[in-house]
């Protein structure tokens, strides 16, 4: 999830993949205010070309005292060390745990020379580890913190989506890189500290934030007791009501002493100093970030196209904005389904996609002509998504199904987002970790499944992508319906055993019917499409045949291709393929 610093290497990012911790991933935040059924929400899409769409699952358990827990790094699976387990952990479904609490993340890289290599935790384990042993937000914040300064962090610059039913936060982060060592040879005391230095804001009730692989927090409210607090007051004044912003005391000093920052604590910006603008940070990154928030207010941030187009670093858009409207789990959906379609960007409309408007470029994407540099766009929604999620945490209903995680494969555009509650005992077949890998296909796999029809819509996308969004569209609003269905039987359950055995046998039949109807598609694609050409159908989608049989076909369409297209072979190769007479 890692943005480097060079165009042409933040776009190779998502071909090199987890191996070089070179994913690129969008997050989205939704406040109970700014959403219409009060839940608190957050997205993520997990965008590497190597990384298998698998839905994670870590039972509640409990442990000896003086149990020790390994540290995996989550990108490579290279081993980092050992820390303490915690005589109890909570259960978690992906990336949410059995209190609805949610984190999400994506990696902005910053500073390369303040990754430190003696470190221990990496972002994946700060992630599974926080909701394995916090309840809320703010306790997520703690516990990442505590493990960091502990155990010492071992990646580069993040940003998390922190959310629990009644707050959503942003923390920003970086390492502290190599030991620095004086003038004489000796370790500098000053100047080396193990953990992170880092910054976290509650986004404000009614509105809603983003991040894509670009630090976006710059000034940090100071310290005054009752809405801003330093890590130091975390323990005391964490539980404060009115709480806005919590920091690393030494966020601002640690960058003086080793020469990032020579100015006042009024002055200082976490991203300015820690992982500053580049073209490729705020066309690569940022651009996805506007791009959600101008299906949610529009009038307020088409202002910073220039900026998110990379032309204008001086007009940065705001951490958060107020949406025009309350937003509903669709909209959430529509966020991470973003080609950029409408704006100067739109990736159906140049040459690069076809004739069929495909929205997707193969790698690399930063490419070379006669000594110029040029890009294809980024977008939210891409090919190499592994899987993606939506979060909702709701106050108003007991956890075990008042906790959503929307979960789906492969494309965000094209997936289906299934409901997995997080009070679920058992993981659904298609989703299991084991299933199948990138090296290994399954037929029971989802993974497999949804980029068998991808692959293949890419081929004639205009047409096929809306057979694709019927079917996605009946599931997600079934689905929809379905668990209102279950908060109103529900919503008084207060015996746990049958709240989780409930949340369990929905999110598994869930899964099977999105899975049973996907491989139905998939079938109905390849017979409909087959060889270019587009059986007819009727007003209920089944093939038009002829008086002669069932099995008699009628004559296929064979639409031509756009006159735009036909112009430009014929530029390129038009005396080749003329017809003389």
């Amino acid at each position: 999830m890692k943005k480097l610093t060079k165009w042409g290497l933040l776009l190779l990012a998502g071909a090199l993949g987890l191996g070089e911790s070179l994913q690129a991933c969008t997050n989205f935040l939704v406040t109970k205010g700014a959403s219409k059924d009060k839940s608190t929400m957050i997205s993520y899409a997990a965008d590497s070309h190597v990384l298998y769409g698998e839905l994670y699952y870590y039972p509640a358990a409990t442990y000896p005292e003086g149990a020790m827990l390994d540290i995996y790094e989550w990108d490579t699976g290279r081993k980092l060390g050992q820390i303490k387990q915690a005589r109890e952990t909570y259960s978690v479904v992906g990336n949410m745990n059995e209190f609805q609490l949610a984190i999400a993340e994506t990696t902005y890289g910053g500073r390369e020379e303040l990754v430190d290599p003696e470190g221990i935790m990496d972002y994946g384990s700060l992630i599974y580890i926080a909701l394995q042993r916090s309840k809320t937000a703010r306790e997520a914040i703690r516990t990442i913190a505590d493990l960091m300064a502990t155990y010492g962090y071992a990646s580069s610059g993040e940003s998390f989506s922190i959310a629990d039913p009644n707050e959503v936060w942003i923390m920003e982060l970086i390492g502290k890189g190599k030991k620095i060592l004086d003038k004489n040879g000796n370790v500098d005391a000053k100047r080396n500290t193990k953990g992170a230095v880092w910054v976290a804001y509650r986004i404000p009730e009614g509105y809603i934030s983003g991040h894509a692989n670009q630090a976006r927090i710059t000034k940090i409210k100071p310290a005054d007791g009752k809405t801003s607090i330093t890590s130091k007051d975390m323990a005391k004044k964490l539980n404060l009501p009115g709480l806005e912003c919590i920091y690393a005391h030494d966020v601002v000093d640690y960058a003086k002493a080793i020469g990032l920052y020579s100015g006042s604590f009024a002055d200082f910006s976490f991203c300015d100093v820690y992982a500053p603008l580049t073209f490729s940070a705020m066309r690569g990154c940022e651009a996805r970030v506007w791009a959600g928030f101008m299906k949610a207010n529009p009038d307020a941030v088409r202002q910073y196209e220039d900026y998110a187009r990379g032309e204008n670093p001086a007009n940065r858009m705001p951490l958060w904005i107020k949406p025009n409207r309350e937003l509903t789990l669709n909209d959430m959906f529509d966020f991470m389904r973003d080609h950029y379609e409408g704006t100067s960007m739109d990736m159906t409309k140049d040459l690069g996609a076809g004739p069929y408007g495909c929205p997707y470029r193969w790698r690399p994407m930063g490419f070379t002509v006669d000594g110029r540099e040029y890009i294809h766009e980024r977008a939210t929604a891409t090919q190499q998504t592994g899987f993606s999620f939506v979060t909702q945490s709701r106050s108003n209903l007991p956890n075990a199904i008042g906790g959503i995680l929307w979960f789906g494969v492969d494309d965000t555009y094209s997936t289906c987002y299934a409901p997995m509650y997080c009070g679920i005992k058992e993981i659904p077949e298609c989703f299991r970790v084991g299933n199948g890998s990138m090296v290994e296909y399954s037929p029971t796999s989802a993974f497999w499944l949804f980029n068998r029809v991808t692959n293949f819509v890419y081929s004639r996308y205009s047409d096929m992508i809306v057979d694709v969004q019927k079917v996605q569209s009946a599931l997600e609003n079934g689905f929809q319906a379905k668990v209102a269905e279950m908060d109103a039987k529900y919503a008084g359950e207060t015996d746990a055993a049958k709240l989780a055995q409930a949340a369990t046998a929905f999110s598994l039949a869930a899964a099977d019917e999105m899975f049973k109807t996907w491989k139905n598609l998939d079938e109905y694609l390849l017979v409909k499409y087959i060889d270019g050409n587009i059986k007819k159908v009727d007003e209920n989608g089944r093939f038009k045949t002829t008086e002669y049989g069932p099995d008699r076909v009628e004559f296929p369409s064979q639409p031509a291709y756009p006159d735009w297209y036909y112009k430009k072979i014929v530029e390129d190769c038009g005396e080749n393929i003329k017809v003389v007479k």
